[in-house]
């Protein structure tokens, strides 16, 4: 169903007390939308249900943040990040998003759960140049592949020079 969005400059921007809210199975495809998500995404319900999670995903969004989300997740573990989506009129809109893995009563991930805020200001301008960074990175090479290797290796050796981890990192902004 994705169609192709194109971009604008017009940006949402959530409320101090909204939280959006979706689930999904193990590949990503929407279970459960909130009505706040269908709102700041500009889609139905219908629209959404079945669909992939990254009908959302804003082309700014670096691909090795996706990837680490993604590996943190399968590993049974909650991530946080910043993002930023695509509504579907063009417009985008950060969010502060906590991703968790929905175990079953033997331990296996059977989906995700994810709740989104409002991020802060300060720390969403850092995330901003950051993002830019590791997208250029990515952007250097053809193979996108190698592009989001080399912009792991720059993440990491980010986290590094910091002397933190991921998450640390992410709550120290």
């Amino acid at each position: 169903m994705k169609t192709k969005v194109q971009p604008t400059d017009h940006e949402l921007v959530m409320r101090e007390d909204d939280f959006i809210v979706s689930k999904t199975d193990l590949k990503g495809i929407i279970t459960y939308c909130n009505k706040t998500f269908m709102e700041f995404a500009m889609y139905e319900e219908s629209e959404l249900l079945g669909q992939p999670h990254n009908i959302i995903r804003h082309p700014d969004m670096p691909r090795v943040i996706f990837k680490l989300l993604w590996d943190t997740i399968q590993n049974k573990k909650e991530i946080n990040a910043y993002v930023k989506n695509l509504s579907k009129d063009g417009s985008f809109y950060w969010v502060f998003a906590n991703v968790t893995p929905v175990l079953n009563n033997t331990g296996e991930v059977v989906g995700y759960y994810s709740v989104r805020r409002k991020p802060e200001p300060s720390a969403l301008e850092k995330i901003k140049r950051l993002y830019s960074d590791l997208l250029a990175e990515e952007n250097k090479y053809s193979n996108r592949k190698e592009g989001m290797l080399a912009s792991e290796k720059k993440l990491k050796n980010l986290l590094k020079e910091q002397g933190k981890g991921y998450e640390e990192f992410i709550f120290s902004l």
